[in-house]
């Protein structure tokens, strides 16, 4: 079997590289003969099984060579992200759209010419939601994203839907929260502070929190999701009850409460190197998160942290 992952140099595409690297095994699917990772560079030794593409995915001839040995299980992780897309509207669309179709394409050729259909697991996002969000969310919550991000991912989710329909993927989207702790490294993801907060105090030092203390928000810590994407793949089609796309449940919780939980873990000292300065556009889109009902996604499966401290514990653990 020949698993492919874009955005493989991503936290969570090294993440999951690194998870499928342990074992020669998909859970619930079967044996991995290769593993295809696809990202703009790469670094370190090469790996038995392994092979790693260089270089943009909306290059063709990237593509070419990704699809040059039939794949078997894709997870489309790569995507310019909210912030970037933001400022960069030619980049989102050309990475968030035109790439994600060429994918998509490249997998119709390959299930025409061979009858081998990919499971395909694209990373959605709670951006589809947009804002302001009702008092609660659930899985019939009308979606009207207000960033270019979350109209590309919503716009995925579309493609994936119709592909899936005329037999050419098995398609399966994860509405990712927000995944923590992603590296300290800009990457134009608006609601980094969230990994921030927790890794600056856990470490002991100052942090400035760029929302309000009552502010609310969803988490999922990195194993959490890495779970969640080899739990997708491997969902039989009577398991998905008809969809295939799960907005995933996530722990709903406020800054107050996670400072809490990482004085719980780290040291009781560690909430007084905290300090709230409102910013009022990031608080609109990422901190007034209401309740969430995830009854779709808990039916199939999908799991979250459990509770904050166990959230913070895993946060910070290396990739492996």
């Amino acid at each position: 079997m020949n698993v492919m992952i874009t955005g493989a140099q991503g936290f969570i595409g090294k993440a999951l590289a690194n998870r499928l690297m342990q074992g020669s095994t998909l859970p619930g699917i079967g044996p991995v003969g290769r593993l295809t990772l696809l990202d703009l560079s790469f670094e370190g030794a090469d790996v038995p099984r392994v092979r790693r593409l260089a270089g943009s995915i909306a290059d063709p001839a990237v593509l070419a060579r990704a699809f040059d040995t039939p794949v078997d299980v894709v997870f489309h992780l790569a995507s310019v992200p909210g912030g970037m897309a933001e400022q960069h509207y030619e980049l989102g669309r050309q990475v968030n759209l035109d790439a994600t179709l060429a994918l998509l394409e490249r997998a119709r050729e390959q299930t025409i010419s061979s009858s081998r259909r990919p499971v395909f697991v694209f990373a959605s996002s709670i951006a589809v939601l947009g804002a302001p969000l009702p008092e609660c969310v659930d899985d019939a919550t009308p979606l009207h994203p207000q960033l270019t991000y979350g109209a590309h991912k919503l716009i995925g989710e579309v493609l994936m839907a119709d592909f899936d329909r005329r037999g050419w993927i098995d398609a399966r989207c994860i509405r990712l929260p927000g995944i923590v702790a992603r590296p300290p490294q800009r990457t134009g993801q608006l609601s980094a502070f969230m990994s921030d907060i927790i890794r600056e105090l856990a470490a002991g030092r100052r942090f400035t929190c760029p929302v309000s203390a009552d502010c609310t928000t969803w988490l999922m810590s990195v194993p959490c999701i890495v779970d969640n994407f080899l739990h997708a793949a491997a969902l039989r089609r009577e398991e998905r009850h008809g969809t295939h796309v799960w907005t995933l449940p996530a722990l709903h919780s406020s800054m107050t409460e996670l400072v809490a939980a990482i004085a719980a873990v780290h040291g009781d000292d560690r909430r007084e190197l905290v300090r709230f300065e409102s910013h009022a556009d990031l608080e609109a889109n990422f901190g007034r998160y209401p309740p969430l009902l995830t009854p779709a996604a808990d039916a199939a499966g999908f799991r979250h942290d459990g509770d904050l401290k166990t959230l913070v514990r895993r946060a910070l653990q290396p990739a492996h």
